[in-house]
């Protein structure tokens, strides 16, 4: 076999391969003679076809089934032979592909990019430090108790935070338009359901009201047809409920899963389940840092085929997500390549400071995560035992463990800066950069 490689970018390869003929006829024959033992040719026992007829009805086919393998198998041996990693599956092109003649071919693919990972001094981290005040699980305890809401009848004109149950039809220039009527709808004033003034248009009305309002849609409203126009809503208000937060009772309690220890044991609940999603929250900024870092301190050319792979897994998940009628395929690319691409880097850089550092994950940090998640849960004790005996989670959970080690490894030589905050915003979600 002879095998010749050019390089014709930073990570595209033209490999030339050369296969003897002698080589290919071997595999030919080989494929004959398993075929004459199992052919059924009329005037001929199974097994005594003389070779001339197996080679005149089956050779054709014999030999192109052959030189697909070979051509499988040898790309492998020469790949293996030049010490090249291929990111994707070859383009093959043949050059010469004649009866009795040596087999020549051209595999065009891509390589894996070869790096060191460094610059890890290079990466400013800002690392929140925040802690669980009293007045924090004050506030969180309202919160539950207005994801409680209920409302009950009120016979009086109606507030910001009632709920209503009205009809509507809207019109624009005096004909109705589409989507612009309901019966029976549910509204919370103060809600910002609808658009802007239609609900503030509605405080001080009363069961029974019919109430004629003129609020305008957005500009940017998602109905261009609709957008910026002025409508004329008939509103009637068949009722009125106030809001009714519950009590901190043992009731209310036990929907959380709390059924002894009264208030201070459903408050200590509360207090550690914020102390995780706070450590939680702390943890993904720093990550979030950190991997943003390592991007910029090593910029890497990456293959176009893992691209391609991560895009078609990022337009499947969407569709999982959004579901609808869509097929993958017609979701466009360019939606996904910027994430697909970071996320590729990132999966190489990473990849490579695991292989750098000599990274393993540590067993008992994933025990500890593993507890850390079952903690949440009513019985932890059987979670616990389940993770254990799921190899796919096991898995999932090493990985993370192993990208924490990762973070863990970047920060002992990154510039870290320390800074104490609330733990609102401690737990406030970063805003997502905002397209130019």
């Amino acid at each position: 076999m002879q095998v010749s490689v050019e390089s014709t970018s930073a990570l595209e390869r033209r490999m030339t391969v050369g296969v003897s003929v002698e080589r290919i006829e071997t595999e030919v024959n080989k494929r004959l003679q398993q075929t004459a033992r199992r052919a059924k040719v009329p005037g001929f026992r199974p097994g005594k076809v003389p070779m001339s007829v197996i080679r005149q009805r089956y050779e054709d086919a014999a030999r192109q089934e052959a030189l697909g393998d070979l051509i499988q198998s040898t790309f492998y041996e020469a790949v293996v032979e030049q010490k090249l990693n291929p990111a994707g599956a070859p383009a093959v092109e043949p050059k010469s592909f004649e009866k009795g003649k040596d087999l020549e071919y051209v595999a065009t693919f891509e390589v894996f990019p070869e790096f060191t990972v460094g610059g890890f001094e290079s990466i400013a981290i800002e690392r929140l430090q925040a802690d669980v005040a009293d007045a924090d699980v004050d506030n969180m305890l309202e919160i539950l108790r207005k994801q409680n809401t209920r409302f009950e009848v009120a016979e009086r004109a109606a507030e910001n935070g009632d709920q209503l149950n009205i009809d509507f039809v809207g019109k624009i220039d005096g004909e109705a338009f589409a989507g612009g009527s309901a019966k029976g709808t549910q509204l919370v004033l103060g809600s910002g359901r609808m658009i802007p003034g239609f609900e503030d248009a509605l405080v001080g009305a009363k069961a029974g009201e019919e109430r004629v309002i003129n609020p305008t849609f957005p500009a940017d409203y998602q109905n261009l047809d609709l957008a910026g126009k002025t409508a004329e809503f008939t509103v009637t208000v068949n009722s009125i409920a106030a809001p009714q937060l519950p009590e901190l009772n043992d009731d209310f309690f036990a929907l959380f899963g709390v059924k002894e220890g009264g208030l201070e044991g459903f408050r200590a609940e509360v207090r550690k389940n914020m102390e995780r999603e706070l450590r939680q929250a702390i943890k993904s900024k720093v990550k979030n840092q950190v991997m943003d870092g390592l991007l910029a301190a090593n910029p890497i050319e990456v293959p176009k085929a893992l691209i391609s792979n991560e895009v078609n897994r990022l337009r499947v998940q969407a569709v999982q997500q959004f579901g609808g009628n869509l097929k993958p395929e017609q979701l466009p690319a360019e939606l996904f390549e910027e994430q697909a691409k970071r996320r590729v880097v990132l999966g190489l850089v990473v990849a490579e400071v695991v292989k750098q550092c000599e990274l393993k994950p540590d067993d008992a940090r994933v025990r500890e995560m593993i507890q850390e998640m079952a903690s949440a849960y009513q019985e932890p004790e059987q979670v616990v035992a389940w993770y254990y005996k799921n190899d796919q989670q096991m898995n999932e959970v090493r990985s993370v463990v192993l990208e924490e080690q990762v973070v863990d490894t970047v920060l002992q030589k990154a510039n870290v800066t320390d800074k104490a905050v609330s733990y609102e915003e401690a737990v406030k979600p970063v805003e997502a950069p905002q397209a130019a």
